[in-house]
């Protein structure tokens, strides 16, 4: 299991990195006020099975090129620092404009909503270099991969629904507030200065 230290930092940078407007937050939102929050969650059924696959297979990726290649574990802290701050960089000059969804081409049935979610989720690019960036540095390779990637992954589910949860059922009200002056654009800059932060400290750890 990760020690205290590294989940106080893990944890808050996912949860503001996740509840920042994206596609995935965006259809929830959409659908949570076509459809209705319950009907939804057959799309984040799909979205957290895609999401925890790319966390596992960035996880295991990078984790075995660092058990069979211990030398260049140095190298992968600081190349994934360094993205970690350009994404950083790059959510702090974002214009803060939410995704647009046709409601008129959603299809409702429960088998088009899992796959909805699941391939807006493995097929964000995005999502993976987030992935690999972030989590394997979390992982201590001295130590049993399996109850780290257990522990991260249970917080990232959790994360990732209630985030989902939170734009299903705000609906219109939190549409407006998202709309509303600068709201998007600061939830971008408090979620890319703790990416920077961690970038750094990943880095220099």
């Amino acid at each position: 299991m990760p020690d205290y230290a590294v989940l106080a930092v893990f944890i808050p940078t996912f949860f503001f990195v996740s509840i920042t407007p994206g596609m995935c937050m965006t259809l929830a939102m959409t659908l949570g006020m076509s459809i209705g929050v319950r009907k939804t969650l057959w799309m984040m059924l799909g979205e957290l099975v895609g999401v925890a696959l790319v966390a596992i297979a960035a996880v295991l990726g990078v984790a075995s090129i660092m058990l069979n290649y211990p030398q260049i574990f140095d190298l992968l802290k600081w190349v994934g620092g360094a993205y970690l701050v350009y994404i950083g960089i790059n959510m702090w000059r974002a214009k803060g404009k939410m995704a647009v969804i046709d409601n008129a081409q959603m299809n409702t049935r429960r088998a088009s909503l899992i796959s909805q979610g699941f391939i807006t989720a493995i097929a964000n690019p995005k999502g993976w270099a987030f992935m690999i960036s972030l989590l394997p540095p979390f992982i201590n390779v001295d130590s049993p991969v399996g109850p780290q990637l257990g522990v991260l992954l249970g917080i990232i589910m959790i994360t990732e629904s209630v985030s989902m949860l939170a734009y299903a059922s705000g609906g219109k009200s939190l549409r407006l507030f998202l709309s509303r002056g600068d709201n998007i654009r600061w939830m971008n800059r408090i979620a890319g200065s703790l990416m920077m932060l961690v970038g750094v400290w990943l880095a220099l750890d």
